[in-house]
């Protein structure tokens, strides 16, 4: 089996197993690196002290994060698993990577409504969402028609990070606008569906298990792109969402004209999300369910540069 071969049968194995297409880009990429770190030789003929040798460099060389080695430690050990179906046997004697402690650059509620002001007029609602909602950038791109409940006013946020869904909250004061957004996703739609179009990616197991849930109104993004994906697997045109690398040259593009000297990205609105809401009061545990985050000790980070929540320290010189 040539490495090309061993990458198309990961990839067919993920999509018949329900994983995102930005988990298959992961893991396809580790087991890449996993290969050729070993000469390229075939991860059947491998041992346990391959893997180990390859996690240790990868915290020892490459000085990744904890998060980066365990996804490519996940990434080897489905293509074992689920691909090769091989008992690799014990390889847990692999250095482990070294959690730093960085604290999240947070903007108070003056610099978001700053840099909000000056986001051009395509990007301002999904950015405002990300402020108002705590989600990733990726997460508020996959957003759905069918995923927003006005009456409820939350929005169920699909396959987050872990593969889990959750529930946020959706703001009021986005309301108007996002029932323009989703009334302009779904005049797009109906001039696609004459256009013999309409078609949505869709996860591969609801694909296969649901054929015509594509051309849904429902399904369709609500930030749609205003061009054509062709996929070369289903070999369909489809209408994706925006691509996320606008979002972030429109944060980047508003931070400079802020004249705010941070280092501002989509994901500076969720810290910043965060730890608005422990000042307001709210418990960390409902912060954690509403940001996702496994465990609470992750959350913990925010309490680090809340301003008076935090340490409750007045300078001497004050």
């Amino acid at each position: 089996m040539t490495q090309v071969k061993l990458l198309d049968s990961v990839r067919i194995k993920m999509r018949t197993l329900g994983y995102s297409p930005r988990t298959i880009d992961a893991y396809t990429n580790w087991i890449k690196r996993y290969v050729i770190f070993n000469n390229k030789i075939h991860p059947s003929k491998l041992k346990a002290e391959n893997i180990n040798m390859f996690l240790s460099y990868l915290s020892n060389k490459e000085n990744v994060s904890p998060s980066t080695q365990n996804q490519a430690l996940n990434a080897i050990v489905f293509l074992y698993k689920k691909v090769l179906k091989i008992d690799i046997g014990d390889f847990g004697g692999f250095e482990k990577a070294k959690r730093k402690l960085h604290i999240p650059v947070v903007l108070s509620r003056n610099e978001v409504k700053r840099v909000l002001s000056y986001v051009d007029k395509k990007h301002w609602l999904i950015c405002a969402l990300l402020y108002g909602t705590g989600m990733r950038l990726s997460e508020g791109l996959r957003l759905r028609i069918k995923d927003i409940d006005f009456d409820y006013k939350q929005i169920i946020v699909r396959d987050g990070k872990g593969g889990k869904d959750r529930i946020t909250v959706l703001p009021s004061s986005l309301i108007n606008s996002l029932k323009k957004q989703i009334a302009y996703s779904k005049q797009v739609h109906i001039e696609d569906l004459k256009k013999g179009k309409g078609y949505t990616i869709l996860p591969y197991a609801l694909r296969k298990k649901y054929p015509n849930a594509a051309k849904e109104t429902k399904w369709q993004y609500v930030f749609i792109a205003n061009k054509y994906v062709y996929d070369k697997n289903s070999k369909i045109t489809y209408r994706y969402h925006i691509h996320e690398s606008s979002v972030q040259k429109a944060i980047k593009t508003a931070a400079k004209l802020s004249g705010i000297d941070k280092m501002i990205t989509p994901h500076t609105l969720r810290h910043s999300f965060a730890t608005h809401l422990l000042e307001q009061g709210y418990n960390i545990r409902t912060v954690q369910e509403l940001l996702g985050h496994k465990s609470v000790k992750t959350t913990m980070i925010y309490t680090h540069v809340l301003n008076k929540g935090g340490l409750g320290v007045i300078s001497p010189l004050d």
